[in-house]
């Protein structure tokens, strides 16, 4: 696109002198009668260059010059005095904001030169505009970018409240559908609580009480992060945790249970100092398999991820249900762990809201030494 050179001048015989000139050199040329009708000309045209005539009847070139360079929008442009007035008019031409003069008569190589070096200003000037323009089009793209990667790791650290580390980052790569939508899923869930819980709150200072909960609760969300698993709800000495959500697992019952086990013997090693300061504490845990709606519960500013279903309530019951060291897995469980562990039948029970007498089993131990070796390596169960 050929650049664009405004002519100014009250004389036409002038104005088409100049014009004439730069037409052939391939310039594009609009031209103007007086300073007014040039400012508007300047606005509507956009201009690379101006060729301004200094007296003029309306208003001066120095008048016309001061207007642009008062103007934001077109101060930069280049201005260029055409007078054939004394040399000395010049420092007020430099004062009003011209960038360079033309004496009349006008000689045509001299023109030619300096429309040339101001053009090739003018366009280096351009280029720095666009740049400037792209960065900060950059600039809010990266703006957009962090507030983006804020955002993620806002969901992130909202995620790992739930699951493990490993199936948050998949989450959020896409690797999973989002799981706060409300969904059905067949998850295995483990519910587990202290027993005498209630008995050391009522004769504990409650500093003691919340050291207690601090260790327990941190031994066993090591595990649950170590398997896998998603955590429902911390509450008091109650957790609840579930597999199979929001990424399907072959294993989550073997996995569940190899849980259960590795928890029973971090819990024994707890016990132990415990006891040296007198805190009668033991656990008990039910594990259940079935289905279950899952997704956000809670309102606006605060939503937790939560299961629910008769599966939760089986599992809580068999908990309740347990032994100190007790693991009791519903009938269902049992049928995906027959292999791999050796249970007692504690026979049919009557459990609170459940119709009919409930099959449970308590697991005691797997049945190898290859699968109890693996029970230690929850990293190895994973890979495998």
């Amino acid at each position: 696109m050929a650049q664009k050179i405004l002519v100014v001048d009250d004389v036409p015989q002038n104005v088409k002198l100049l014009a004439d000139v730069l037409a052939a050199k391939g310039y594009e040329v609009v031209t103007a009668a007086c300073g007014t009708e040039a400012l508007e000309r300047i606005r509507s045209e956009r201009p690379d260059l101006v060729l301004l005539d200094i007296m003029m009847p309306d208003m001066t070139g120095y008048e016309v010059c001061q207007a642009v360079r008062a103007d934001p929008a077109i101060r930069v442009l280049p201005i260029v005095l055409v007078t054939a007035l004394d040399p000395s008019e010049r420092i007020k031409g430099l004062q009003a904001g011209a960038d360079d003069f033309l004496t009349k008569p006008i000689n045509q190589p001299e023109l030619l030169a300096r429309v040339r070096s101001l053009l090739r200003i003018k366009s280096l000037y351009d280029q720095v505009e666009t740049q400037k323009k792209e960065l900060a089009q950059w600039n809010r793209t990266l703006e957009e970018r962090v507030a983006e990667g804020v955002a993620q790791l806002e969901r992130l650290s909202r995620l790992k409240r739930f699951v493990s580390p490993q199936v948050a980052d998949l989450i959020l790569s896409g690797g999973a559908e989002d799981p706060l939508r409300s969904h059905r899923s067949e998850i295995t869930v483990v519910f587990m609580d202290l027993r005498g819980y209630t008995a050391f709150t009522e004769s504990s200072d409650p500093e003691d009480v919340m050291r207690v909960l601090s260790e327990y609760h941190g031994a066993i969300g090591q595990l649950i992060m170590a398997y896998g698993g998603t955590l429902e709800r911390f509450a008091g000495d109650a957790i609840m945790t579930f597999f199979n959500d929001p990424i399907p697992m072959a294993d989550a019952a073997p996995r569940a249970l190899r849980m259960a086990l590795d928890m029973r013997a971090r819990f024994a090693a707890l016990a132990v100092n415990w006891k040296k300061r007198g805190y009668d504490l033991d656990m008990g845990i039910g594990i259940a398999q079935g289905y279950a709606t899952l997704g956000a519960i809670g309102f606006e500013g605060r939503r937790d991820y939560g299961a629910i279903g008769a599966v939760c309530c089986l599992a809580a019951r068999l908990c309740a249900e347990a032994k100190g060291g007790e693991i009791l897995v519903s009938q269902r469980v049992m049928g995906s762990l027959e292999d791999i562990v050796e249970v007692e039948r504690r026979g049919e029970l009557t459990l609170n809201g459940f119709h009919r007498p409930v099959p449970v089993y308590n697991a005691v131990a797997l049945k190898s030494a290859a699968a109890a070796a693996r029970t230690t390596d929850p990293v190895g169960i994973a890979a495998g």
